[in-house]
């Protein structure tokens, strides 16, 4: 589960969120993204897959469906790393270069999760495909108990009625926590108060941020 990614040497930040959905990303990436921008500190919000995929036939299927028969999840695994090589290398290192603090909901790691929790144990493409995605300089995993997680998307109208797969939400949660130990996460547990997690969050981020 260790991911060899490029290195990057670029004078901005590159910060991770990954997790179940309802782990609370959103919440901790809005507070960092005030927190840093009352320190006057340039902020790029983005998130991968990128909005391009989202809307894809494909992918909303594997998220809104019970039924995927109609397609692949490989093709859709292999869709969605071409498009975080694309986001990566022509969005987000042109803002490290601009020595921009750029936050990304979800990153390469949740394509190795879904791919994992779902039984493609064996694609060494995945690792191959993340020597060209840069290296975060933090991320964070949000690790939630799954019930939770899921009343949390159920309190959202618009997702009230949305399919979820519970047995690969406990697989995901399970293998997000063993990817951010191999690959020097940093594991917030969103299950508390929401200020008590970016207490820890903005303590990580004051190591690496100069002015803040």
């Amino acid at each position: 589960m260790k991911l060899q990614m490029k290195p990057h040497n670029y004078p901005g930040k590159l910060i991770a969120f990954c997790g179940l959905d309802g782990s609370g990303k959103t919440t901790q990436i809005n507070l960092l993204k005030s927190f840093l921008e009352n320190n006057n500190l340039p902020v790029h919000l983005t998130k991968q897959p990128t909005d391009s995929v989202r809307r894809s036939d494909i992918f909303r299927t594997y998220m809104d469906m019970e039924n995927h028969e109609a397609y692949d999840y490989l093709a859709l695994s292999l869709l969605c790393a071409s498009d975080r090589v694309q986001h990566s290398n022509r969005e987000i290192i042109p803002l490290l270069k601009k020595s921009d603090i750029v936050i990304s909901d979800r990153y390469y790691y949740s394509c190795l999760a879904n791919l994992l929790a779902r039984g493609y144990e064996n694609q060494q493409w995945i690792y191959e495909i993340a020597r060209s995605i840069p290296q975060p300089d933090i991320t964070f995993f949000m690790n939630i108990n799954v019930e939770t997680a899921v009343q949390r998307i159920r309190s959202r109208p618009e997702e009230k009625n949305r399919y979820i797969d519970m047995d690969l939400q406990y697989k995901l949660k399970d293998i997000f926590l063993k990817i951010a130990e191999a690959n020097n996460g940093v594991i917030i547990e969103t299950d508390k108060d929401e200020h008590q997690c970016f207490k820890i969050i903005k303590s990580v981020v004051n190591m690496v941020i100069d002015n803040v």
